[in-house]
């Protein structure tokens, strides 16, 4: 195919990575999927052969994110779309949170997405073209009690991200964050981490859950169906800097800014005032 892309992703034993690697794969698409454990991969690799070049590679190894870009950009010849999808969700009250903890939130999903970027830019700053697309969530905008840090790692993602479009847009290079709600996963299982429970807090998680549940009305989207969505993203002429995944997204999106609105015009007479 002349219009095939190649593309590299992180994170793909499972969920979003392993659904969009397969998506790519099936329609022409050559991948570098990347795992901590490439035996995951296994079974790409048999049915795709060598459009798929499987990569072990933890992302909080700046020096192996950076061998990995370049490894699969001499095997691979080029990269149009790179995918920064791993990371995992951890859950703890702020005041529960350790520093070994947070570290490793920020490690994963701040810092290898970072290092990736860095790796692969210089790449596609040669070839004039690309697409970086940065796996962030609904909570890279909005923020709820219990994953903080989580909240912490995906905010600073977008701010990082939304800068790096306006310094390589103009260097034909496209930037796009996907900020899914939430799908049928195991972000929430096996991948996720959980601080130690402070009991002071028992009656405000009980009332976590419940909002969670009330939020979670139209049920936990198709990873399987959200490869559509992606492929349609990354070939779009003019992809978009951010982009839902979901039904829920827009909604919380909405409130949240409303209130935040709401609240900057009330207090605006004191900003005012503090201006001197």
């Amino acid at each position: 195919m002349s219009d095939a892309k190649t593309w590299f992703i992180t994170g793909c034993s499972r969920g979003f990575g392993r659904e969009w690697a397969a998506a790519a794969l099936e329609r022409g698409d050559r991948v570098a999927a990347t795992a901590r454990d490439v035996t995951a991969l296994d079974d790409l690799v048999e049915r795709f052969g060598e459009a798929v070049l499987a990569v072990e590679l933890d992302v909080t190894d700046r020096v192996a994110c950076h061998a990995a870009v370049v490894a699969a950009h001499e095997r691979l010849g080029r990269l149009d779309v790179v995918v920064n999808n791993a990371g995992y969700g951890h859950f703890g009250f702020v005041e529960e949170l350790t520093e070994g903890e947070v570290r490793d939130q920020m490690e994963t999903n701040f810092f290898g997405a970072l290092w990736v970027t860095q790796a692969a830019l210089p790449l596609l700053r040669e070839q004039g073209s690309g697409h970086l697309v940065q796996v962030s969530s609904i909570g890279g905008i909005s923020a709820f009690a219990g994953i903080g840090a989580y909240h912490a790692s995906k905010w600073a993602l977008e701010g990082l991200s939304q800068s790096l479009a306006a310094e390589v847009g103009p260097l034909g290079i496209h930037v796009t964050l996907v900020e899914p709600g939430g799908f049928a996963t195991d972000w929430a299982g096996l991948s996720a981490r959980r601080s130690e429970p402070v009991p002071a807090y028992d009656g405000v998680r009980d009332q976590v859950e419940v909002d969670r549940k009330a939020r979670a009305t139209s049920g936990p989207g198709d990873p399987t169906a959200s490869a559509q969505a992606i492929l349609a993203v990354v070939d779009a002429d003019e992809p978009p800097l951010r982009v839902f995944f979901g039904a829920s997204p827009l909604s919380i999106a909405k409130a949240d800014y409303e209130r935040r609105l709401a609240t900057w015009e009330e207090w605006q007479p004191v900003a005012e005032l503090a201006q001197g």
